[in-house]
């Protein structure tokens, strides 16, 4: 008797928020596919509260729990690997330790990493806040920074986007007035696509703090000892203006400007943006290609709508809706188009401080702090970890 072949799985590039989140939702199905998923790190990190991490306002385990604790008895297997290649005509993909695996299909969850946008310097000298590395790279900073008490020292963050915002402001609340903080913004104004709320309190936020917001500067490059601004050339209603150039000394710089997407070679190469994104169908399904999907920070989707914003929430709508397509798609039924389900938005304003609008609430301050907290506690991975952080927050405040 010929033993029956097992089916090719369903394999996950990635165990990000995108990427794990989509293997839970497919292995609840009653009758699903083997699922595998590749991620080379031991521990999944739940980037929006990466913030309070850095303050010490939540633990490294409610932050970062391990993917063998999340995935247990859960029906996916995980390999701790990163995927190299892709080879999409013969349906199968290499892993840096020389694995080669077949798929039935392939999620690309494989996120962002940040764009230096050929900026010279930001490789070398930049710091980045992605990782749990990072954070102890800061903390370590922040430590030494408070202890110098050198006049005139200097933070630097360039950046004013969410990301930027929520860690100056955290910073600022850890130094206490030590050091100098400057945020550095391209466009004309912080936050650009934040509600009016949101970014009027972020205003405040920085004012209150005596973060120095500079606007409309590019950077030009940066090295060791800091960084060199370029101011004008083209006001607003392209109306031209007259070049400023400031060197700026810095103690240290990090890099929050921007993201571009972090996806293996594949051949032969789908479309993709500037920022190396994959260009998608409205139903995930990555262009040209039957059996291969992407999400998050990886997939540029729908070809006349403009591009998602790179959050949490997004992500893990797309994760929800992709586990179905998945099964539709192995089922050999059509697929259905994702649409967003814009649920507002929330923001970290330093130390127990953040602003949130949306689903009939506009608020600012500890209020504001303590329900960012529950709904990011919803969204977190597995139902037992999120029993075992609402305990231990229900100890922290009793």
């Amino acid at each position: 008797m010929v033993p029956t072949p097992k089916p090719a799985p369903v394999v996950i590039a990635g165990g990000g928020f995108g990427g794990l989140t989509t293997a839970l939702a497919l292995a609840a199905h009653k009758h699903h596919p083997p699922i595998l998923l590749i991620e080379p790190q031991d521990r999944f990190l739940f980037l929006p509260l990466l913030y309070e991490l850095l303050s010490g306002e939540l633990r490294r385990w409610e932050v970062a729990p391990r993917y063998d604790a999340l995935l247990a008895g859960r029906g996916v297997a995980w390999l701790r690997d990163r995927v190299a290649r892709i080879d999409s005509a013969g349906h199968c993909l290499q892993t840096d330790s020389g694995r080669q695996i077949d798929y039935s299909r392939l999620v690309l969850a494989t996120g962002g990493r940040s764009d230096d946008f050929g900026v010279p310097g930001v490789r070398d000298h930049a710091l980045d806040f992605r990782s749990l590395a990072d954070v102890e790279r800061l903390q370590q900073l922040i430590g030494r920074l408070k202890q110098r008490h050198r006049p005139l020292q200097r933070l630097v963050v360039v950046g004013a986007g969410p990301s930027g915002v929520e860690l100056i402001c955290k910073l600022a609340d850890l130094l206490e007035g030590s050091t100098i903080l400057e945020l550095v913004e391209q466009g004309p104004d912080l936050l650009p696509s934040a509600r009016s709320f949101n970014r009027d309190q972020a205003r405040s936020a920085l004012l209150r703090r005596d973060i120095h917001l500079r606007t409309g500067t590019r950077v030009e490059r940066l090295d060791g000892t800091g960084l060199e601004l370029v101011r004008g050339g083209l006001a607003p209603g392209g109306i031209p203006e007259a070049v400023q150039r400031e060197r700026l000394a810095a103690d240290a710089v990090i890099w929050t400007a921007g993201m571009a997407a972090n996806l293996p070679a594949i051949s032969p190469a789908p479309g993709s943006d500037r920022r190396g994104r994959l260009a998608c169908g409205s139903d995930l399904r990555v262009a040209g290609l039957s059996d291969v999907f992407a999400l998050g920070d990886a997939a540029l989707c729908g070809e006349d709508q403009p591009p998602l914003p790179a959050t949490a929430q997004v992500a893990y709508q797309q994760a929800q809706h992709l586990a179905a397509n998945l099964q539709l798609s192995l089922a050999g039924q059509p697929l259905k188009p994702f649409q967003w389900n814009d649920l507002g938005e929330m923001i970290g304003l330093g130390i127990g401080q953040a602003s949130l609008t949306g689903l009939g609430l506009t608020l600012a301050g500890p209020a504001a702090f303590q329900i960012r907290q529950l709904a990011y506690l919803a969204r977190m991975p597995g139902l037992s970890h999120q029993l075992r952080v609402a305990a231990g927050w229900l100890a922290d405040w009793r």
